[in-house]
C-alpha cells in the first residue's frame, strides 16, 4: 500500500523577487578570466554580463566601468580612487580571490560601494600545494628535475629525507593553516603553529607563544598570514638566522611578508636547506614569456641561481575546484547585494540583512548608505514615518552607515518620493522594488 503523502503547501507565502529601483538593465563586468561558474550564475539572474579574459589597465577600466553596476576582478586589476570617481553607476565590487588590497576599500565605502571577496574557497588547494612542496624540498625534486631536463643523471640520497617525524611550523593558523595542519599530521609530521590570537588546535598540533620560538624549533616553516603593516617584512635576516640549519621556508601567503634578499642570503650560505615561493613583492600583470625579470625585481637573477628553490607563479589557489567555488561564492554575494541589499560578508561595509519581503505584500525595500554623522537617520525616518515600516535595521562601520527598511502598502508614487528624498541625503542610495513578471 502506498504511503499517504502530505498535501503540497500551495498557500505557502513565497519571498518576493526584488530589483534595484530606477537602475534600468543591470550590467556586470567580469575581467581576468573569472570562472565560468560566476558567468552562468549572474546570467541566470537576467543581468547583462561582459566577460573579459585579461586584466585591464587603469584607463581601459575607467572606460568600461562608467556604465556598469557591478564589476568582478581577481588580483591583477587595480580599482583605485581615480577609477571609482568615474564609476557613477557602480553598486558593488566582487574580488574573485582572497585578497582585496587591489581595491581602494575606503574610497569604495565612501561612495556606498560594497566590496566582497572569497577568503576561504581556495584553502584546500593552497594547503595541498604546500604539502607537495614540503615533500619536493625534502627530496630535492626541483633540482633533480632540472638536472634530468639537461640530460644529467644524479642519483643521490645525501640530504634527502622522509617528512615522517619532521616538524612543521605554521605561521597563521586560519583556514589554510589549520587544513595544512591536519594534512601534515596525517603524514606523520609534528605540527606547531603561531598566531596572534589563541586558537583551539586541531589534532595534536601545539600553539607556541612567539614567532621566534617556532622558528628555532621546526624543520619546515610555512607562512599563511594576510598582508598588513604588521606582517610586512615579517621574515628577514634576523628571522632566517634563527631558523634551524638546513631547515626549509615556504611562502604561499603574500609577497611582502618575506625579504627576498635575506632569503637569497640564507639559501646561498646553505643555512637554509631550501625554499618554495609562490608569491612575490612585484608580479607580472599578465602571463607571458620573460616577464619575471630583473626589471620587475632587481634581485631576480640572484634568486634564480639558488639551489633547491621551488618557484611558482602565484598558483596556490589556482585549481579548477577552487576557482569554481570562488566563482559561485562571489557571484552569490553580488546577486544578494544587487537584488536584496544584503551586505553580509562585505569587507568594507556595515553588514546588514533582513528576512525576505513576502510575495503578498505591496512593499519596497529601502537601502540607504550614508555618512555616520548625527541627524541623517532622523531625516530619513521623518519621511518613513508617513508609511508602515514592517522591519528596519541599521549598522555602521567607521564613517559609513547602512540602513535597510521594508515598507508596505506603498504605490509607485510613494516609492519615487522616498527615492528622491533619500538621494538628497546620501552619497549612495538604492531602493529595491518588486521585479516585474
Amino acid at each position: 500500500m502506498a504511503a499517504i503523502q502530505p498535501p503540497l503547501s500551495f498557500n505557502q507565502i513565497q519571498p518576493r523577487v526584488l530589483r534595484p529601483f530606477d537602475a534600468g538593465e543591470i550590467r556586470i563586468l567580469l575581467v581576468e578570466n573569472v570562472n565560468q561558474s560566476s558567468v552562468e550564475l549572474l546570467s541566470k539572474e537576467g543581468y547583462q554580463v561582459e566577460h573579459i579574459s585579461k586584466a585591464l589597465s587603469e584607463s581601459d577600466l575607467i572606460e568600461k566601468i562608467r556604465d556598469v553596476h557591478a564589476v568582478g576582478i581577481r588580483s591583477k586589476t587595480k580599482i583605485t580612487q581615480k577609477v571609482l570617481a568615474e564609476a557613477k553607476k557602480l553598486l558593488v565590487i566582487g574580488c574573485f580571490c582572497i585578497g582585496t588590497n587591489q581595491v581602494d576599500l575606503e574610497a569604495a565605502a565612501r561612495q556606498g560601494i560594497a566590496v566582497f571577496n572569497s577568503p576561504f574557497s581556495n584553502s584546500r588547494s593552497v594547503a595541498e600545494l604546500v604539502i607537495a612542496e614540503i615533500i619536493a624540498l625534502s627530496r630535492q625534486l626541483g633540482d633533480r628535475n632540472n638536472e634530468m631536463h639537461r640530460g644529467d643523471w644524479n642519483k643521490v640520497s645525501k640530504k634527502c629525507y622522509e617528512i615522517r617525524g619532521k616538524s612543521l611550523g605554521i605561521i597563521g593558523y586560519g583556514h589554510i593553516g589549520s587544513q595544512l595542519s591536519v594534512l601534515a599530521e596525517a603524514m606523520g609530521m609534528k605540527v606547531y603553529f603561531h598566531d596572534i590570537i589563541q586558537i583551539m588546535p586541531l589534532g595534536s598540533a601545539k600553539q607556541l607563544g612567539s614567532l621566534y620560538e617556532l622558528l628555532e624549533l621546526v624543520d619546515f616553516v610555512t607562512i599563511h598570514v594576510p598582508e598588513t603593516e604588521d606582517t610586512k617584512n615579517m621574515i628577514g635576516d634576523t628571522e632566517i638566522k634563527l631558523m634551524k640549519p638546513g631547515s626549509f621556508l615556504i611562502n604561499a601567503a603574500r609577497g611582502s611578508v618575506v625579504v627576498i634578499n635575506a632569503l637569497i642570503k640564507g639559501l646561498k650560505s646553505k643555512h637554509l636547506g631550501g625554499a618554495a615561493i609562490d608569491v612575490y613583492p612585484r608580479e607580472p600583470g599578465a602571463n607571458g614569456v620573460g616577464l619575471f625579470n630583473k626589471d620587475l625585481n632587481d634581485w631576480t637573477p640572484e634568486l634564480l641561481e639558488c639551489e633547491n628553490l621551488i618557484m611558482t607563479p602565484h598558483i596556490g589557489g589556482s585549481t579548477e575546484e577552487a576557482q569554481k567555488m570562488i566563482g559561485i561564492e562571489v557571484a552569490t554575494y553580488l546577486t544578494k547585494f544587487i537584488n536584496n541589499g544584503t551586505s553580509i560578508g562585505a569587507v568594507n561595509f556595515p553588514e546588514v540583512d533582513l528576512r525576505a519581503i513576502q510575495e503578498t505584500q505591496n512593499s519596497c525595500r529601502l537601502l540607504f548608505a550614508h555618512q555616520n554623522i548625527p541627524g541623517v537617520l532622523k531625516e530619513i525616518n521623518d519621511i518613513l514615518s508617513d508609511h508602515n515600516v514592517d522591519k528596519q535595521f541599521s549598522d555602521s562601520r567607521g564613517d559609513i552607515a547602512y540602513l535597510m527598511a521594508d515598507i508596505s502598502d506603498v504605490t509607485y508614487a510613494d516609492i519615487r518620493k522616498i527615492y528622491d528624498y533619500a538621494q538628497k541625503l546620501a552619497f549612495r542610495y538604492s531602493s529595491q522594488t518588486p521585479k516585474p513578471a
